[in-house]
């Protein structure tokens, strides 16, 4: 088989000949779309391939992966990111799956390994992604009688682990992505408006929380959007977060109250947690962070019932055992109470520090 990598980048100098040397020997053919770049970015990828392309960006990413991919000549197509790279070991899973790979697979699915230290939107560390593209497609009828064509591609969960080491956040250049379909559209499929969410809330500025206000309300009491209860719970997180940062109490009560609220998410109770701790009001903060991180579900971000939650409830004990009316208290009353506080505050800080990400079923039976 022979296999074409298909790219997009953009001043991706710094990282896109890791990315490249960990693939070269393995495709028959690098094709990499540029779109703007004014580092070296160009320049490296020449000394790798003469099938270099320049694309004017009109934000929108899938128009620039088609272009790419209408370059390729091989079999099947791996499209990369600047920011991957593929170890020793799994080069040699890739090389022989290159050898062995059935022609009627359509689809490679490999584990994306992805470095959370660095990355602002991701939850999960492993998941399964698909990878490699058969190039044509071939239809082909199914059934004796009443016969049809086969619309369902052949997919293959390979064991191939790619690392992902994301190079901070690229969120401004998604929002500006993201703001152009609203106002082309007015509205983002259930896709993309889940996509956006949680960016808005793991990474949007106060600038971007604010923008998307409208578009948010009028979208939680759309008919259509109102039949996904997952979504709107998770427009009511945002909307929480942004009524909070703009200190508007009521809208955060008006939407926690709404029926598609009664089954709170963590987010939502992270977001009443932090109303209240900048009230200074610890006691009642700490309730909503427990919740968050031992009663309720994530929905939008995995640390608002992991990490995020016990290191608030660790800071709230520790404000807590520095209040005025904890030092009014007798001195033997106050040292027991100040042991206490302290002690769970270190309780949460040593569970936050041994928390980690989930990671997604990866279904290889």
């Amino acid at each position: 088989m022979k296999f074409s990598l298909c790219m997009i980048v953009k001043n991706e100098a710094s990282i896109l000949g890791d990315c490249l040397d960990s693939l070269k020997d393995i495709m028959d053919e690098i094709i990499i779309v540029d779109t703007g770049s004014t580092d070296d970015t160009k320049k490296i990828a020449e000394s790798y391939t003469p099938y270099v392309y320049e694309y004017q960006w009109h934000d929108d990413f899938a128009a620039a992966r088609n272009f790419a991919f209408s370059k390729a000549t091989g079999d099947y197509i791996y499209s990369a990111d600047a920011d991957e790279v593929i170890d020793e070991e799994n080069r040699t899973k890739f090389k022989a799956l290159k050898r062995v790979l059935l022609p009627e697979v359509e689809i490679v699915q490999m584990i994306y390994v992805t470095e959370q230290i660095n990355h602002p939107t991701e939850n999960f560390a492993r998941d399964m992604r698909p990878k490699l593209f058969k190039r044509l497609r071939e239809f082909t009828w199914i059934e004796p009688i009443h016969e049809t064509i086969n619309t369902s591609p052949v997919v293959y969960d390979s064991d191939i682990e790619i690392i992902h080491r994301p190079q901070g956040s690229h969120s401004s250049r998604d929002f500006s992505v993201f703001k152009k379909v609203i106002e082309e559209k007015s509205f983002l499929s259930d896709r993309l408006l889940g996509m956006y969410l949680r960016e808005l809330y793991k990474a949007g500025t106060e600038e971007d929380l604010k923008n998307a206000r409208e578009f948010l309300e009028k979208s939680l009491t759309d008919k259509k959007q109102k039949q996904n209860e997952l979504l709107c719970r998770q427009i009511i997180a945002v909307l929480m977060k942004i009524y909070r940062q703009i200190d508007e109490p009521v809208g955060m009560l008006k939407v926690s109250l709404s029926s598609e609220a009664t089954v709170p998410s963590a987010e939502m109770c992270m977001e009443l947690g932090y109303f209240f701790m900048k009230k200074e009001e610890f006691e009642e903060a700490a309730e909503w962070f427990n919740r968050a991180a031992f009663h309720c579900e994530s929905e939008i971000d995995i640390a608002s019932s992991g990490t995020s939650a016990l290191m608030a409830l660790a800071l709230c004990y520790r404000k807590l055992s520095k209040s005025p009316k904890l030092k009014a208290l007798p001195k033997k009353d106050y040292e027991l109470e100040y042991t206490r506080l302290t002690g769970k505050a270190t309780e949460y800080e040593q569970m936050a520090r041994n928390w980690k990400p989930a990671e997604l079923p990866l279904n290889m039976d």
